[in-house]
Formats: structure tokens, C-alpha cells, sequence
């Protein structure tokens, strides 16, 4: 799987296990598999859900998140946001195969953006 990472390829790093990739396994519940590029639209939406992606959070090395950076995200959430119209777009190489669990192929290759 090719890796996912920031658009700034700057720490931190993505992922639930933190290196870069969109790995997924038993331990990750919240199933980051996800590679998706941030836009302003997907960052409002995820903030009105309740995580917000794009306020910095030093105490954590976290710098937020701006529009065409790339994230892990939670195939749910992906999915919400497809459902709601504000999904961003998807690289599909860097995308762990468990998101087929709740995502369709077709909506993620309709989202499909080049590596």
C-alpha cells in the first residue's frame, strides 16, 4: 500500500499506527483507512460532527489540518460525509482494503483522486 501522509510530508504523521499509511487492523476500531485529501467543505462538515481536524493542537504536535493535505480518516466518516455531499476526494492507493467493510468501491473510485 502506498503511503498516505500530509501534502507537507511534515510530522505528524498520519495513521492509526502513525507512519504515514492508511493501515487498519483489529486494534484500530475507529478504522482510519481512509487516505483522503482535506478540503475546506470535508473539514467544515467533520467539524459540525464534532471533530475538528483543522484547529491545531500543539500539546499534541498537531499542526490541523488545511485544504489539500492528506488524512486517514475513519471509513465511517468518510462515508457520512459521501452521504451528506462533502466527501473529499479519495487516493485509492494509499486507501486500506477494509474500507470496503463501509464504504462502496464505486463511491470510492467516484471520489478517486490521483497519487
Amino acid at each position: 500500500m502506498a503511503p498516505c501522509g500530509m501534502a507537507q510530508n511534515v510530522e505528524p504523521l498520519t495513521g492509526f499506527y502513525r507512519d504515514g499509511c492508511c493501515e487498519s487492523g483489529g486494534d484500530d476500531v475507529g478504522v482510519h483507512s481512509v487516505c483522503a485529501v482535506m478540503t475546506a467543505e470535508f473539514l467544515e462538515f467533520s467539524r459540525a460532527q464534532g471533530n475538528d481536524l483543522s484547529t491545531p493542537m500543539r500539546e499534541h504536535g498537531f499542526p490541523g489540518l488545511v485544504p489539500g493535505d492528506r488524512w486517514c480518516l475513519c471509513a465511517s466518516r468518510w462515508q457520512e460525509a459521501f452521504e451528506a455531499g462533502a466527501a473529499p476526494a479519495v487516493i485509492l492507493e494509499a486507501t486500506h482494503a477494509r474500507t470496503l467493510e463501509w464504504c462502496s468501491l464505486t463511491a470510492l473510485q467516484a471520489h478517486a483522486a490521483s497519487a
